[in-house]
């Protein structure tokens, strides 16, 4: 081949390649909305979850995070601002969260995550939710129960059980709801200690003091954490038992957690974005359970209240925290 066939040949090639590529639609950019009712510390195990999966910040995503810091009444009009927006797909953290924008649409996908129990928000069938809701829940009004069962195993003695929980909250009134019911069953009487601000938290647990209980359960939601350490060293000071439903308050100090990880909870809760990104309908994704509870205890807190743990239960706890 001539010097001047080849320039020519080469030049031809470029233009086609430059063509090709100018031709080629850029990649996409996804809208992903967050909605909780406050900012979560579980919150980047969901985005590493997402960005696993090929949706990255700055990339190909565009994340719209909107949080109520625990001010429960922000949460609808939040929730108002973010549909606005136009999102391919929100993420209800919470049940406060799911609610609020269940209710002000029908069209924008919306996938559950950190919400204990779908019923709370009129979804009855979890094989088939329909509409544009799918996602994960925690289960926590059915583990509510185990949570009581295992406080008792543990405690045998306790009899009297105070429970302590947001009643503003429709989902957290189920969970007492459902240890109030179970408690007969095992020889327990519960004591009820509904709150419904912060401010509230303090006051309710001055009444074990006049009133003392065997031990406690705590309804873990954005507002009753935000006084955890708090509520925590008060228990341990008056050598009360506590029912935690996530590690981290007995990672403070509390005698047992029982419930999800957050981790495996975010894995869910990403495939499913994922799916509804790539052309899935919400309605036809069954509403997922976690696949693995895990059980933990703090035995040096156990050390200091003088309950002596029984080999059976140390040997189904999945961390024995010392």
């Amino acid at each position: 081949m001539r010097r001047r066939e080849f320039i020519a040949l080469l030049c031809a090639t470029w233009f086609v390649r430059t063509r090709d590529v100018h031709a080629r639609p850029q990649e996409k950019t996804y809208r992903i909305g967050i909605l909780s009712a406050q900012r979560r510390p579980s919150e980047p195990v969901l985005m590493q979850a997402l960005a696993a999966r090929g949706y990255v910040e700055g990339r190909n995503t565009f994340w719209m995070s909107r949080s109520a810091e625990g001010d429960y009444d922000r949460v609808p009009a939040l929730a108002s601002e973010l549909i606005a927006l136009n999102p391919d797909v929100i993420i209800a953290a919470g049940g406060a969260a799911a609610e609020a924008l269940t209710r002000q649409t029908a069209t924008t996908p919306i996938v559950l995550w950190e919400v204990g129990d779908p019923t709370g928000i009129g979804i009855t069938n979890v094989a088939r939710p329909g509409g544009n809701v799918t996602g994960v829940t925690e289960l926590s009004t059915e583990l509510s129960i185990k949570r009581l069962e295992l406080l008792k195993e543990t405690v045998p003695g306790a009899v009297r059980v105070a429970i302590l929980w947001n009643a503003s909250e429709q989902s957290m009134d189920l969970r007492a709801r459902a240890v109030a019911t179970t408690a007969p069953r095992l020889g327990i009487s519960v004591i009820p200690l509904p709150v419904r601000s912060v401010e509230d938290i303090d006051g309710a647990l001055a009444t074990l003091v006049s009133n003392p209980v065997d031990a406690v359960i705590v309804v873990t939601d954005p507002m009753t954490s935000r006084k955890e350490r708090a509520t925590i060293d008060f228990l341990t000071d008056h050598r009360l038992p506590s029912m935690y439903e996530y590690p981290r308050a007995v990672r403070m100090g509390a005698l047992l957690s029982y419930g999800p990880d957050f981790g495996d909870l975010a894995q869910i809760a990403a495939d499913y974005v994922d799916r509804i990104l790539n052309g899935a309908k919400p309605g036809d994704l069954p509403i997922q359970a976690p696949s693995r509870l895990y059980l933990r205890i703090n035995s040096k807190t156990a050390g200091r209240l003088g309950i002596s743990l029984r080999t059976e239960i140390l040997l189904r706890a999945d961390e024995v925290i010392e």
